[in-house]
């Protein structure tokens, strides 16, 4: 996909894609229903199933979800979004301030995760959101699986793009220096984790600790 404004920002690197969607937790999914635009969240995940088709991206949602049951068994049109905001930048006039951002924007069809891969489906995500979990926690239950779904889509019409850098003044733009411009960088930071119900004595685990100081 071809971007149409700031061109200059769009990159076609997949490093920086695989990038984009490891970083991320949330994807916006846009499509539409009974006529009208609908944007909604969806933790995702990014795996290969196995299956021949190659890593894609994989939402994840209740059986009774309004797109999961949209899906059926065509599939439905959707764009996803996911985008990490890294920074604010100041320059010495409001119409030169930006932002530094990363952002993928991914085009397709959602279609519905087959039954038989659908517990792969589902640890895929979990192994994105909460790395190393799985070796820590029990199976899931035919139960649970039976209501939970996964949509997947592929990757395969992707458009990324990137700003990076200060503000984009000239030096000899006549603005005031007395002014203050620079960054402000942001990011996603973890807490300190909060027990829950926990027998006495239980330690935090290593996939919440590693997390934890990834996101430090």
């Amino acid at each position: 996909m071809t971007v149409g404004r700031k061109p200059d920002r769009q990159t076609t690197d997949p490093a920086v894609l695989d990038g984009i969607l490891a970083g991320g937790f949330l994807a916006h999914v846009a499509m539409v229903r009974d006529g009208l635009p609908v944007v909604l969240p969806y933790l995702y995940g990014v795996g290969d199933l196995g299956d021949g088709l190659g890593r894609r991206l994989l939402l994840h949602g209740s059986t009774g979800g309004g797109l999961f049951l949209d899906a059926g068994s065509e599939g439905v049109p959707v764009s996803v979004a996911v985008t990490h905001l890294d920074a604010l930048v100041y320059a010495r006039s409001l119409n030169d301030s930006s932002a530094n951002y990363r952002s993928a924007m991914i085009f397709g069809r959602a279609t519905v995760v087959p039954r038989e891969l659908r517990v792969e489906a589902l640890w895929c995500v979990g192994d994105h959101l909460m790395p190393g979990r799985r070796a820590e926690v029990r199976e899931m239950t035919t139960r649970e699986v039976a209501a939970t779904q996964v949509l997947q889509v592929p990757l395969d019409q992707v458009s990324v793009k990137v700003r990076t850098g200060g503000a984009g003044e000239a030096p000899d733009d006549g603005e005031d220096h007395g002014v203050w411009a620079g960054v402000l960088p942001l990011a996603v930071t973890a807490g300190a984790p909060l027990p829950s119900d926990l027998s006495a004595g239980t330690p935090v685990p290593p996939s919440v600790e590693a997390l934890s100081a990834r996101l430090t």
